[in-house]
């Protein structure tokens, strides 16, 4: 067996999003054939050009490339990776593979609580993770994963608490337990970009950021600074909330910022003593607005107090059972697979 084999073999792969196979979407970057010392069996190593780690439909894409090499006695030995050119003292966030903004158009729409969820999540699948609260003026991350160690500093570097997995920076972490943050756009400018070059985030497949509601200068900072894989848009049903996401998905626009996609909560309230299911904030609007803009619809969170004291106790729904707690791994998983889609996207359009 040589590389024209394997790559013969692996042509009948089909990428579950791109709509072709990963030979002709240029998603294999090297394949290495090494006999055995027998002349009999050995070793294939195929490198993969994928970008979401433990995303169910780049999981399946290394699953079938194993089924396709399976009966060739040959041992499959698989990597992946999507280099993006640039050395490592040219990278803002070198070890980090994808970058995730978590966003809504208005303040209250659960924007924070669905950045944790999709941070404990992400890691849940078994990838790494970190979960940066870039709001500014109303930080709540810390108490709704209840991180009760603070960063600590090396020498020039902040290293980030864990919580679930999760590697934690929030400005809460940096002011005073009630104390109010009232800054100008120049300083927020200035503490988001030094906390992202500073903050020792290591390895990481995906850095999760909770920005503020609306289209401030964080958003602005975060959009010109970091290279953003895509961002997730949250809002409920109802109309007033729908107006702003628009606004927000719009200055992603206007940046070339990717969408992942609409999530949507307080999608409905199923009542616990008759078991009736009430749209509070009406119905639909996210699946609508997704539909309208072209974009996927990550899924829908029900109106569930579980959410809430989850978020109040530190313990993210998402880690728990039942029907909340799956609603927010379809969107986990949706989220993972689409930024996929976009890297692999980028692969195949820049060959």
């Amino acid at each position: 067996m040589n590389e024209a084999d394997v790559r013969e073999r692996l042509a009948d792969v089909q990428d579950p999003d791109l709509g072709d196979d990963i030979v002709s979407l240029g998603l294999v970057n090297d394949v290495a054939v090494e006999a055995g010392e027998d002349g009999t069996g050995g070793t294939v190593s195929v490198s993969l050009a994928l970008g979401a780690p433990f995303s169910p439909h780049e999981s399946a894409i290394a699953e079938d490339v194993r089924d396709a090499l399976a009966d060739t006695g040959f041992d499959v030995s698989l990597s992946a990776s999507i280099p993006d050119g640039l050395d490592a003292d040219e990278q803002v966030l070198p070890g980090v593979k994808n970058v995730i903004a978590v966003a809504s158009g208005k303040g209250g729409v659960g924007k924070s609580t669905m950045a944790v969820n999709v941070a404990a999540g992400l890691s849940e699948l078994g990838a790494r993770v970190g979960l940066f609260d870039a709001d500014v003026y109303g930080p709540n991350v810390p108490r709704m994963v209840s991180a009760e160690e603070r960063p600590q500093t090396d020498g020039e570097t902040i290293v980030p608490p864990e919580r679930f997995g999760v590697k934690l920076m929030s400005m809460d972490f940096l002011t005073g337990e009630d104390d109010p943050v009232i800054w100008r756009g120049p300083m927020v400018h200035k503490i988001i970009t030094q906390l992202v070059e500073d903050v020792e985030w290591g390895e990481l497949d995906y850095l999760v950021m909770d920005l503020p509601p609306g289209t401030g200068d964080t958003q602005l900072t975060i959009l010109q600074t970091l290279p953003l894989t895509g961002a997730v848009i949250v809002t409920t049903p109802q109309e007033v909330a729908l107006d702003d996401a628009v606004k927000g998905l719009r200055m992603f626009g206007k940046h070339d910022t990717n969408v992942l996609g609409i999530a949507e909560n307080m999608a409905g309230f199923r009542c616990p003593d008759c078991g009736g299911f009430h749209e509070i904030f009406g119905s639909g609007g996210g699946k609508a607005m997704a539909q309208e803009h072209e974009l996927p619809f990550l899924g829908g969170v029900p109106l569930d107090p579980a959410v809430r004291t989850g978020g109040d106790d530190g313990e993210p729904v998402v880690l728990d059972e039942g029907e909340t707690a799956d609603a927010f791994r379809v969107i986990v998983e949706n989220v993972a697979n689409n930024a996929g889609v976009v890297r692999r996207r980028g692969v195949s359009e820049g060959r």
